[in-house]
């Protein structure tokens, strides 16, 4: 069995800056790798989730100029947590406009988790502006995704930290956690707010791996990152991230013709499995590789060896 694939070495951008992208929203973006070498782009989770140095490691710098950036209202993006004209749609149009900046006609285009129903609802949108996609943790947000992750199917699995999750919200709430959450991460109480914020990133932070990973709970329960994580997710739910339901897979065939992979844990617990082999039987066009012994999180060995492996395999494509 050849050996696992793991991350480049650390690596610094050659250039970073912010962007105008209208409606008061300045967007961070840095640029790693060889300048004027193979265009991409590397989509976060979350939503709300914000860039890591680490993410920068995933693509070989000799072959690969990546644009990273933070999406609107999380990370170095400014304003910070905000909710107004922050949609999927904006997003994708805030995609349009840093490809523009970096002056490519198309780039491989990287997401995960979240990261992956932005890069398909963007390669849906602009498809002759895709070289190809790398998708991992799939996630095409139907009602029955989000009813599995925030109101029954995870919590059997996680009966404990599922209590946790419950914590916050009285017994005559439950019936609808993403909408009692929106109440308490919408209000003025900034108390309460926090202390929903947190029980909401730390329930993802402790169900993502196959493996308990305390770092986890440590990062996703800090109390900045877990303010803007906890109101962008929900807010994006909430509204069910502006899509129709089934929407991204309906229009599967408009990925007809572009290269990729798909990345999916076996066990990946928010994200079920069925949705990327149902992406997969739509766009055969993609690679599919179903990891054994593996979550959602990017980070554990038998993702991240398929993900360096497809970013690998695409540079040398035109």
């Amino acid at each position: 069995m050849s050996q696992l694939r793991s991350m480049y070495p650390p690596i610094e951008p050659y250039s970073a800056g912010t962007l105008d992208v209208g409606e008061g929203y300045r967007v961070y973006y840095e640029r790693v790798g060889t300048p004027g070498a193979k265009p991409a782009v590397f989509l976060h989770g979350g939503p709300g989730g914000g860039l890591s140095p680490e993410h920068r490691r995933l693509f070989d710098p000799n072959r690969y100029d990546v644009m990273l950036f933070d999406q609107r209202g999380c990370g170095q993006s400014t304003p910070y947590a905000g909710l107004e004209a922050n949609t999927t749609w904006h997003l994708v149009s805030d995609i349009e406009r840093l490809r523009a900046l970096a002056g490519v006609d198309k780039w491989l285009v990287f997401g995960g988790s979240w990261g992956s129903t932005l890069a398909l609802a963007y390669a849906e949108t602009h498809p002759d502006r895709v070289s190809e996609l790398v998708l991992r943790g799939v996630y095409t947000v139907t009602k029955a995704e989000l009813q599995w992750y925030y109101q029954f199917g995870v919590s059997e699995i996680f009966p404990e930290k599922w209590e946790k999750f419950q914590a916050p919200i009285p017994l005559s709430e439950r019936g609808d956690m993403i909408a009692a959450y929106r109440s308490r991460l919408t209000g003025d109480d900034r108390a309460t707010q926090l202390e929903a914020a947190k029980a909401w990133a730390i329930w993802e932070g402790e169900t993502i791996t196959l493996l308990p990973n305390p770092a986890f709970s440590t990062s996703f329960g800090d109390d900045q990152f877990a303010l803007a994580f906890a109101r962008l997710e929900n807010h994006y739910f909430v509204h069910d991230c502006w899509l129709e339901d089934g929407q991204l897979l309906r229009n599967a065939h408009r990925l007809r013709g572009i290269p990729g992979a798909i990345v999916h844990g076996r066990y990946d617990m928010p994200c079920p499995a069925r949705y990327a082999y149902a992406l997969h039987r739509a766009w055969p066009d993609a690679a599919f590789h179903l990891v054994e012994g593996a979550g959602h999180a990017w980070s554990e060995p038998g993702i991240l060896d398929q993900l360096v492996r497809a970013t690998d395999r695409f540079a040398t494509a035109p």
